[in-house]
């Protein structure tokens, strides 16, 4: 049993890895910025450290004793105020962690990117972690994300210190809800008959994966990852057409789904990209989002099933388990 360092232990990825680590016996160092978000974290061997990626006071606090850490703190959306905050939090974030690990004595850190930085798929054919060397992203998230990824395998090279990525597709399921469940929101929707909405023709093809697996994927990296890989933690290819043909059949409720064309899309996001540039007012979804989520997808998590014993939920079996969770079924 160890001393395990969890960054962005308070959200929906961390909050979970946090409670199975100390399931286990580890003892965690859960980073927080705000203490009043640990009621979820209630577990004897799970203890708060008040801090900030930007806090080398804390982060050195809670790495103390530590031999392995996990970063998984990040800043997700499709919009924030200032334009550089997503290379902050995201990359040099990463880095002062990286820092602080080294410096620390820690062994080996599991840093979580996304599959985003993957890119969509050149030929129709599964992507996997070496498909596309430079891939072309539209968002400023996932741009940041590839280039973290970047600075993480020169430091870990120039200093000895072992980091494995894992880089998870679209999670849903149980848990809290956040800017990282958004599956799961338009799982419950449509299962309520809130979510009426189809992007583009409905064709286009995402990858999902079901949280349990994502969190049983981070441990893995830890126990087996190489030093220097990344490993895509994704689940099933569905389109968007196929993953509500899916959960009309699970829940019995067939609803008649919009289908919205790129152009109105896009109308109705740069719309939203103005009054948030202007008034500062958080906007539902962004022109880089809307050509992202009509591109097609596919992965394949066949390096991480292969090294590290990984293992995927089909799709039916997570829908089925997460509308339990929601009481939809």
């Amino acid at each position: 049993m160890t001393a395990v360092f969890v960054s962005g232990a308070t959200g929906y990825i961390g909050e979970q890895l946090s409670k199975k680590l100390a399931e286990h016996g580890h003892t965690v160092r859960a980073l927080v910025r705000n203490p009043h978000k640990t009621g979820r974290l209630q577990h004897p061997n799970i203890r708060a450290v008040e801090g900030s990626l930007d806090d080398p006071i804390s982060l050195a606090a809670g790495m103390e004793g530590c031999t392995v850490a996990y970063h998984i703190a990040a800043l997700a959306g499709v919009w924030h105020p200032d334009p550089e905050a997503f290379r902050k939090v995201n990359v040099q974030g990463t880095l002062q962690v990286l820092r602080a690990a080294h410096a620390a004595g820690v062994r080996r850190v599991v840093v979580t990117s996304t599959a985003g930085v993957m890119g969509a798929t050149p030929d129709g054919r599964e992507v996997d972690e070496h498909t596309n060397p430079i891939p072309d992203l539209t968002t400023a998230y996932e741009q940041s994300k590839l280039e973290a990824e970047g600075q993480i395998w020169e430091f870990g090279a120039s200093t000895g210190l072992e980091v494995v990525v894992v880089n998870p597709s679209r999670v849903y399921g149980p848990g809290q809800w956040s800017v990282s469940n958004g599956v799961t929101k338009m799982i419950r929707g449509y299962a309520a008959g809130t979510w009426r909405l189809i992007p583009g023709d409905g064709r286009s093809i995402g990858n999902y994966v079901f949280i349990d697996d994502v969190v049983t994927g981070h441990i893995l990296a830890m126990e087996k990852g190489r030093p220097g890989e990344r490993y895509i933690l994704g689940g099933e290819n569905y389109s968007y057409n196929d993953f509500f043909a899916l959960l009309a059949c699970i829940t019995g409720r067939r609803h008649t789904m919009l289908r919205l064309p790129l152009p109105a899309m896009m109308a109705f996001a740069h719309t939203q990209q103005f009054l948030a540039d202007r008034f500062g007012r958080p906007p539902m979804i962004t022109p880089p989002f809307v050509r992202k989520f009509v591109r097609n997808w596919p992965l394949s998590s066949r390096k991480a099933e292969a090294e590290l014993g990984y293992h995927i939920t089909p799709l039916e079996e997570g829908m089925r388990k997460t509308l339990e969770w929601l009481g939809k079924v």
